[in-house]
């Protein structure tokens, strides 16, 4: 293999080369996110796979100065990405765009790209798992983000949403509506 290891910073003689299954993870109950670039590696964007388990909702948010991209690998997800008529705090699964848009059921193969100041989510509303790629601009805050979200996560009990919501304040995500994970119930 030629290219430098996933660890190491890319030069002009020797680039990155990060292999499947290779990566940081980072586990939760909600989520499991494999750090591929980061901000030590590229100035331009962080990159990460992510899997994203039945029942779980991101909740719509806003980053008044990141972009981000996802590119669905392997599952489905409902996805929006647009200024809704109205902003109902209790969910965005029902928004409308002054367009007509409406929320897109991403399968394989969908990109979506969102700019600065534009309101995003996605939640897995089937029975199994989705898989996407994700990158979000300019690194290292979201690399940030997700250790400390999935240290809540990982706790156990209920989500605790005050600390969810003062963790997303530090890194420009405006919530507009919850972060949920339902964990279908399991067949006796």
């Amino acid at each position: 293999m030629t290219g430098c290891s996933p660890t190491a910073t890319p030069t002009a003689e020797a680039g990155l080369i990060v292999p499947p299954g290779e990566g940081r993870t980072l586990r939760a109950a909600a989520q499991h996110v494999t750090f591929k670039v980061t901000g030590a590696q590229s100035r331009l964007a962080s990159s990460f796979e992510v899997l994203v388990p039945p029942g779980f909702d991101v909740g719509a948010h806003v980053h008044a100065r990141s972009e981000e991209l996802f590119y669905v690998l392997e599952g489905e997800l409902d996805v929006l990405a647009f200024e809704p008529l109205v902003r109902t705090p209790d969910g965005w699964r029902g928004w409308r765009s002054p367009k007509g848009e409406r929320v897109v059921r991403a399968t394989p193969g969908t990109v979506i790209l969102v700019p600065p100041g534009c309101p995003h989510a996605f939640a897995n509303p089937t029975g199994v798992p989705a898989r996407m790629f994700f990158q979000s601009s300019p690194p290292p805050d979201h690399e940030r983000y997700f250790e400390e979200l999935l240290e809540i996560l990982s706790r156990g009990g209920p989500v605790d949403h005050g600390a969810i919501a003062a963790l997303r304040r530090r890194y420009d995500i405006e919530q507009l509506t919850p972060l949920r994970h339902d964990e279908p119930e399991r067949s006796q």
